[in-house]
């Protein structure tokens, strides 16, 4: 069990990060709220999900919003299953909710995909972080 306030900058507290990203991502009902303000909370919950990994592996990592980058630096011994590589996708939207007009809107079902992605991919590294055997 993890403690309510891990140590700054642990994997857990980067775990503790990305659920509160992926709590927000869900709110989609509340009113007012842009799709594309939500999926940037989904790649967060994912981007912190993975530097929760790196930290648990003792690797350094760039100050970075690309997915792709963070995933690479993975070492080859950890698995990364269909869904969390598919994350990559998500690196856009980092971008994507603070610069309106350069990018399509977002549509419910990319916030759906966006989500359980974001979902996915938290609990794998909790799955790796919390329960490694």
């Amino acid at each position: 069990m993890l403690p309510e306030r891990p140590e700054p900058g642990t994997a857990a507290d980067w775990l503790r990060y990305a659920r509160s990203d992926l709590v927000l991502a869900r709110m989609a009902s509340s009113a007012g709220v842009l799709l594309e303000t939500l999926c940037y909370h989904a790649q967060q919950a994912v981007e912190k999900s993975i530097k929760a990994m790196l930290v648990q592996y003792g690797i350094a990592f760039p100050r970075t919003h690309n997915l792709r980058i963070l995933l690479e630096l993975l070492p080859v011994s950890c698995p990364v299953p269909g869904l969390v590589a598919k994350s990559v996708a998500l690196t856009d939207y980092a971008i994507m909710s603070r610069y309106p007009g350069e990018y399509e809107a977002v549509t419910d079902d990319e916030y759906r995909e966006a989500v359980q992605i974001a979902e996915a991919v938290l609990a794998w590294a909790e799955g790796l972080i919390l329960d490694p055997n």
